[in-house]
């Protein structure tokens, strides 16, 4: 299979029509037709049924093109990467973020780390909440990560990075954003998002207040649909001080209590490259 094929199955599959496929990959309509009949040949089976009409998927072909899809797109980044590396790199280092602004001083790490090593490349990779998989597979270099999420993983190499608290989130319009902290008694009344894969330090928090039994709660799928039912006055929430909300009608104000929320840097124990610690060493003193 090659990217040739690749590409005619996809856009057949758009338009399900060969002449107009041909034209968007700027081929032959015969030429589209023999690397789509190759394509089955080799994989053993039909993508499309054709007809006089044009052209329509089996479904094989259905499910074949859905993850083809994600090959595809794959594909094309890593071809991107090679190309962006090979032209000027000797050397990589990918770092795992679940969101930009847990690391809020990543471009000026960046900055200063090609002064010195403007022969390696920093590869920031957003890989979302609670996702070790591709660090643990050694795609990726350093993991950024709350500390319970990593300690107990074996042969590695963990680095504090920083520590930071909880705040409520609320509308910049909301009575409680003239306050310089909010405490406890503040929420009384209230209704309070929660859940939305909460780590478990938040959660205790939650837990706390809803046991008041003078606060409501409102159960919330994820950190998106909770702003937005915040933004619609369903109610306000509890976050990690490494969100950053305070734009488009948000106001961030911290929470009076202990919990706090330790923000880690995580290797492998066998990368000891000089530029990897250089770099984990300018993160530490930036986040300081």
């Amino acid at each position: 299979m090659n990217t040739k094929q690749i590409d005619a199955v996809l856009e057949l599959a758009k338009t399900l029509n060969f002449n107009r496929a041909a034209e968007q990959l700027c081929v032959s309509q015969p030429t589209l037709s023999y690397e789509i009949k190759e394509l089955e040949n080799e994989i053993g089976f039909k993508i499309f049924d054709r007809s006089g009409k044009g052209a329509t998927l089996t479904p094989a072909g259905s499910r074949f093109c859905q993850t083809l899809k994600s090959i595809r797109k794959q594909l094309k980044s890593a071809v991107e990467q090679g190309q962006n590396f090979s032209a000027k790199y000797s050397d990589n280092i990918s770092v795992g973020i679940p969101i930009r602004s847990m690391l809020r001083h990543l471009p000026q790490t960046m900055i200063e780390f090609a002064v010195r090593y403007p022969e390696v490349s920093i590869f920031p990779k957003f890989i979302g909440f609670y996702n070790t998989d591709d660090f643990l597979r050694g795609n990726t270099d350093i993991l950024i990560a709350m500390d319970f999420e990593v300690k107990h993983i074996p042969d590695i190499k963990i680095y504090p990075l920083y520590e930071c608290g909880i705040s409520l989130v609320m509308r910049d319009d909301d009575e409680l954003s003239a306050k310089k902290v909010i405490q406890q008694e503040d929420l009384y009344g209230r209704t309070l998002m929660v859940g939305g894969g909460s780590p478990p330090a938040l959660q205790r928090v939650q837990k706390r207040l809803i046991n008041t039994q003078k606060i409501s709660y409102f159960n919330s799928a994820d950190h998106d649909t909770t702003l937005t039912n915040v933004a619609a006055k369903k109610g306000i929430c509890l976050s990690p001080d490494f969100f950053n909300e305070d734009t488009n009608g948000f106001k961030r104000i911290p929470f009076a209590c202990p919990e706090k929320f330790k923000i880690v840097l995580c290797t492998h124990n066998n990368d000891k490259r000089e530029s990897l610690i250089y770099f984990i060493k300018l993160l530490q003193k930036l986040h300081k």
